[in-house]
């Protein structure tokens, strides 16, 4: 699958589309294992936070599923030609009022990869043409294409901060 261009997404995911790998579904089910693992390596710390005013690692994980639930509904849209523009999210607001850090870290893991595997099916049910489908999200372009490397380039970006500033050894983890 090509990599999308430019005119596909908001320039603000520019940043997560640059970390994904060419192979972007091998990406999405790897990170299915991966993730959980590297979760499961810090779960004495699932209630640590790095900083002060910074979420929780329960949070952190249930940010993602959140974010990954509505990257899939914007896939299943534009791959369906919704004409309509989709809805942005504040992603504090949704980690603020979740009640993540009330809920199990090892049920909000399984919850992590059963979303996961669900978006793997829809994504391995979309032709090429419904992935080059485009309409709008957040009151800009993106193509469906584009969602599969916004939601890869996301996770990585978040398995980046965990390792670096939630787990023993990474730079930040003993600051509060």
């Amino acid at each position: 699958m090509k990599r999308p261009q430019a005119d596909e997404y908001g320039s603000f995911y520019k940043a997560y589309i640059d970390l994904t790998d060419d192979d972007v579904i091998k990406e999405l089910t790897d990170q299915k294992t991966s993730f959980s693992d590297l979760l499961r390596s810090g779960i004495e710390r699932a209630e640590h936070a790095y900083a002060k005013d910074k979420w929780t690692l329960k949070e952190l994980l249930g940010h993602v599923i959140d974010t990954e639930r509505i990257m899939a509904y914007r896939l299943l849209c534009i791959s369906r030609n919704e004409a309509n523009s989709l809805p942005g999210f504040d992603q504090d607001d949704y980690v603020k009022y979740a009640g993540h850090n009330l809920q199990n870290f090892n049920k909000l893991i399984e919850e992590f990869e059963l979303v996961r595997a669900s978006n793997l099916l829809l994504i391995d049910s979309l032709t090429e043409e419904q992935l080059g489908r485009t309409g709008m999200a957040n009151n800009y372009p993106m193509s469906a294409r584009a969602l599969l490397f916004i939601m890869a380039g996301h996770l990585k970006h978040h398995m980046k901060i965990i390792k670096e500033r939630y787990l023993p050894g990474g730079r930040a983890t003993d600051q509060i």
